[in-house]
């Protein structure tokens, strides 16, 4: 049986000033939210299920394990792109792989992958990956 296939995609933002620490670059932790705001933008655009209509099921997907490697600097008013896609799903969650990249410079700023855990709203457990989802996500 061969490994199934996800789609990678990209969303594009702008560095805001109250995402600037005292160093004048970004803040280590606006990285985070720049790849959960792109993951929640690329449900909706771009896999056509938004994070509303695992929520109408009694589901919602929560940040297991992050890792990043930061390789540059993000300064003020830069543009840039965040490019996800998942790795792989299995019975309790997914994990995405990202890339954060310098429009301008072509460069990587910062890579890694967030392990999500989708879990049972009422009970705020983990719940088993519904089956259509998994082929929702699949190439």
């Amino acid at each position: 049986m061969s490994n199934p296939t996800y789609a990678t995609f990209e969303t594009e933002f702008r560095v805001r000033p109250d995402d600037i620490d005292m160093f004048h670059h970004v803040h280590n932790s606006k990285y985070f939210d720049y790849v959960l705001a792109a993951r929640y933008d690329q449900m909706e655009r771009c896999y056509g299920m938004a994070m509303e209509k695992f929520l109408e099921r009694g589901y919602g997907w929560v940040v297991r394990t992050a890792y990043v490697d930061y390789k540059r600097a993000l300064t003020m008013a830069d543009y840039f792109i965040v490019k996800t896609g998942i790795a792989a799903i299995d019975d309790k969650g997914c994990r995405v792989n990202f890339t954060i990249t310098n429009k301008k410079t072509n460069k990587i700023c910062c890579d890694g992958w967030f392990d999500y855990t989708m879990i049972d709203i009422k009970t705020g457990r983990s719940a088993k990956v519904p089956e259509d989802v998994v082929a929702h996500y699949t190439i």
